[in-house]
């Protein structure tokens, strides 16, 4: 038994020398890397480490030329390569994929050194962080639509290059940014035409309508500008405002007379279908069925008064109905005195007298 006690107090004892030994190991190991790494840098010269980064940097070792230029900041902020190693930085970053830490890179050296030669292109790579973020081997070879993706970072793009060609019109990157900023005003107005097409599919025009208005008034010259002018004809009249619909119509003539939603005489032709696939659609994978959907339009013309427009002669005092009994109540009207034939009759009477 004691020998049995004593092995138990043995395994006990191992047990917690483990475990205060391996927090310490840890440590340890964590503590001589840190050293290796402070003695890769240790007695290295600024232009040393400056000179490591960039032989990094052109051979595409993009993380150790990361590391150097940190490295660097860290140890000479305020030496002769500091700010060229901040903007080069920026580059390192956005070679290696990080568009965030890129853009970080450009905003903290454009406020460090607003008075740099080289804060134009601090500008132009923020805007290109974003501009090229989405291009990934996928889309390179798959035929995929980038109007239909989350417009957001082309908006910070696109915001990006124009403070770079309003603050520095004459930068050697200012007539490249100008040739991005088309693509990106082209791809956000055509964004715009998805979404209002996707609220003519749930026939929410006036949406679609808010939609189109915002590609005609924030994207002029962009391709999409017709078919702006023609979902906001057409969202009028679904709408029954025929005198918009006619102003519109006039300037979708003028400007874009050989619209596909224009008649050889002028009319405007109503081209959009509201989709609504039937059973037999879905279930035969569009073989069979219809997925369309007819929508009337608006009147093409507003009724002048409410009396034209329901055909009939409201009434101009509302008939009480009196002397109905307690049966004629409680069953409905099926049983019992209704209490109002008279005055029905009376009514009828009145008609006839005076046609």
């Amino acid at each position: 038994m004691l020998n049995k006690q004593k092995l138990v107090i043995k395994k006990k004892a191992n047990i917690t020398v483990k475990r205060l030994l391996s927090p310490l190991l840890l440590i340890s190991v964590v503590s001589l890397f840190s050293c290796a790494s402070d003695d890769q840098f240790s007695g290295s010269t600024e232009e040393l480490i400056y000179d490591r980064a960039v032989d990094a940097l052109r051979t595409n070792a993009f993380a150790t030329a990361i590391a150097n230029f940190q490295q660097l900041e860290a140890l000479f902020p305020f030496g002769q390569y500091a700010a060229q190693a901040q903007i080069e930085l920026v580059y390192a970053y956005y070679r290696s994929g990080d568009a965030e830490a890129s853009r970080a890179a450009a905003d903290r050296f454009i406020r460090l050194y607003p008075d740099d030669e080289n804060v134009d292109y601090a500008y132009y790579m923020k805007g290109l962080a974003f501009y090229t973020e989405d291009a990934s081997i996928l889309t390179r070879f798959l035929p995929t639509d980038p109007s239909k993706r989350d417009p957001g970072n082309a908006r910070e793009s696109f915001t990006d290059f124009a403070q770079l060609v309003t603050r520095f019109p004459n930068s050697p990157y200012s007539s490249d940014a100008r040739a991005r900023m088309i693509y990106l005003r082209n791809l956000l107005a055509d964004y715009e035409i998805h979404v209002a097409n996707f609220y003519i599919e749930r026939q929410a025009f006036l949406s679609a309508l808010n939609r189109a208005k915002y590609v005609v008034e924030n994207y002029q010259e962009a391709p999409a500008v017709p078919r702006a002018m023609e979902i906001m004809t057409e969202m009028y009249l679904r709408l029954g405002l025929n005198d918009l619909a006619d102003s519109n119509l006039s300037i979708l003539k003028e400007n874009y007379p050989d619209s596909d939603q224009l008649s050889d005489t002028g009319d405007f032709l109503v081209s959009t279908q509201i989709t609504d696939p039937s059973f037999l659609y879905s279930m035969s994978f569009g073989l069979l069925g219809s997925n369309k959907r007819e929508t009337a339009l608006a009147p093409t013309r507003r009724p002048e008064s409410i009396d034209s427009a329901f055909g009939f002669q409201l009434p101009t005092e509302t008939p009480v109905e009196e002397g109905r009994s307690l049966l004629n109540i409680l069953t409905l009207g099926m049983l019992g005195d209704a209490g109002s034939q008279e005055m029905q009759q009376e009514s009828v009477e009145e008609t006839t007298t005076e046609n």
